[in-house]
């Protein structure tokens, strides 16, 4: 039975998944790259150690499935809102900028202005964000015009792997709306934002459904993965609506809740649905929309979730080793809901929903003499829990509210994270079986790129839970005390959050 390719182009690494037609995977493999900071506020990474690793991850793949295999079609997803500058010959004119990057405050601003809060939601689905495309390029315009003049193509991070694999340029409906120069409804570029930003529609890709071919794999690619030449390459999708598809979460009935380095959840809806407060963002996904088809999702977002328990354990705790996060979460099963007091904000680096503020900052609320190791490590489960709880009231204010959670993420495997999530929005939780479901949502394209089914359909198929973790009553009660003062807390602290406090570090 031949295989097909799921290739996703993450923040800290690249990972690529052999899965046959029936969902079996018959090979995974992964390679790292670092996230460069030329100065503070930047993130930026070089579009070819995306390629090595990407060359690097297939021919892992391949050699974990013992040869044994023919690849019918590849398929992509990557990180969003990203930047890749390229020259009249497709070579890069500069690193690209990536989505944690927040030297685009001021533009940010300006973008928002010019164009008009409500107006800007109405057309793209979101606000604007740093690290959104269309403010890295209004900074290019401004900061480094030698250089934007140059651009012939602006290409997100994983179109820029397609145009390596086959020399075609395209973009798709889910990651071309990350950028905010797309309209949401049309699933287009937006002949409005492109004249108001100064730019030429023909430095962008044209923009076509996830799941078609965009091209075929060209020789000197194919040498490099050691593949055959002349593969089927479906246009694929942002990171976020391939984990979704993957996850199996087609239906607005479920929440996916992504524990990660930063934290995602993510509904998925039949229409367009906009917060004009700008609190969420509305995005394509990457199912055309039709009776009974989501074809777009509500996302919000927190900046450090992962992020957050890493921060405790390398910096407070300076613990090494691979179980050194189940050590931590396991002192925590000692303390009760509330940690006895202690309260944890997790906006170290700043804030996405509700806040939209980069200058949040984090802090430990009601600290005392009788707190010791096992609380901070409880406070901080359940802040960054709080922290999804608020941006889930900004997502389910208008809609359907979610039967169920799955929840997915590095941190997904902690089972007392499982039951602090399931108290804390009274909802029963599953965790999802895989880890590497944005991958696997690549490797469904691929097959319905080809014919062989119905993505969101085999989605369903595919898609393999645990036992829900059911919520405690008792436990919900105390926990939307909690969330009362968690609001609280920020709203009282927001004044003191310096507008000029420099970013932290991104790792």
């Amino acid at each position: 039975m031949p295989d097909l390719l799921g290739i996703d182009l993450g923040t800290s690494s690249v990972k690529a998944v052999l899965v046959s037609e029936d969902g079996h995977i018959s090979g995974i493999g992964s390679a790292e790259y670092p996230i460069l900071q030329p100065q503070s506020g930047f993130a930026e990474q070089q579009p070819k150690d995306w390629w090595q690793a990407v060359v690097f991850s297939v021919r892992q793949a391949l050699a974990a499935a013992n040869g044994n295999i023919q690849v019918a079609a590849i398929g992509l997803d990557g990180q969003m809102h990203g930047t890749v500058l390229l020259d009249k010959d497709g070579h890069p004119l500069c690193p690209a900028v990536i989505w944690p990057d927040q030297r685009t405050e001021r533009q940010v601003r300006e973008i928002t202005e010019l164009v008009g809060a409500e107006r800007l939601i109405e057309i793209t689905g979101s606000p604007i964000a740093t690290g959104f495309q269309a403010a890295t390029v209004r900074w290019f315009q401004q900061e480094r015009p030698e250089i934007w003049t140059q651009a012939r193509f602006v290409l997100l991070p994983k179109d820029y792997l397609r145009w390596r694999l086959t020399g075609e340029h395209a973009s798709d409906p889910s990651d071309a709306c990350s950028t905010l120069l797309l309209e949401a409804l049309t699933r287009d570029w937006s002949p409005e934002l492109l004249e108001l930003l100064q730019i030429d529609p023909q430095v962008l890709p044209p923009v076509q459904p996830s799941n078609v071919v965009a091209g075929s794999l060209q020789p000197a690619a194919a040498a490099e993965l050691d593949l055959p030449p002349g593969i089927p390459v479906i246009t694929g999708a942002g990171d976020t609506a391939s984990s979704v598809l993957g996850a199996g979460v087609t239906q607005p009935d479920t929440l996916l809740l992504n524990i990660s380095t930063g934290g995602q959840l993510v509904q998925p809806v039949y229409n367009l649905q906009l917060d004009r407060a700008g609190r969420i963002h509305t995005f394509c996904s990457a199912i055309e929309p039709g009776p009974g088809r989501a074809g777009w999702y509500k996302l919000g977002g927190i900046l450090a979730a992962g992020l957050a328990l890493r921060w405790l354990r390398d910096n407070l705790f300076a613990l090494q080793g691979q179980d050194a996060y189940q050590h931590i979460t396991t002192w925590a099963e000692q303390v009760p809901p509330g940690a006895d007091g202690l309260l944890f904000l997790p906006h170290l680096v700043g804030e996405r929903t509700p806040y939209m503020n980069p200058n949040a900052r984090g802090m430990f609320l009601g600290l005392t003499l009788a707190h010791g190791q096992p609380h901070l490590v409880r406070a901080v489960l359940e802040g960054v829990g709080l922290a999804f709880y608020q941006a889930y009231s900004a997502l389910t204010e208008s809609g359907t509210p979610p039967e169920r959670i799955v929840l997915a993420g590095g941190g997904a495997r902690s089972s007392l994270w499982r039951q602090i999530m399931a108290d804390i929005f009274d909802l029963p939780v599953q965790r999802l079986q895989v880890v590497e479901q944005s991958a696997i949502g690549a490797a469904l394209l691929a097959g319905a790129g080809i014919g062989r089914f119905d993505a969101a359909d085999q989605a369903l198929e595919w898609a393999e839970y645990d036992l829900p973790v059911e919520p405690l009553q008792e436990n919900h009660a105390r926990y939307l005390e909690l969330s009362t003062q968690f609001q609280d807390a920020y709203i009282t602290h927001q004044d003191v959050f310096k507008s000029d406090a420099p970013p932290s570090n991104v790792s």
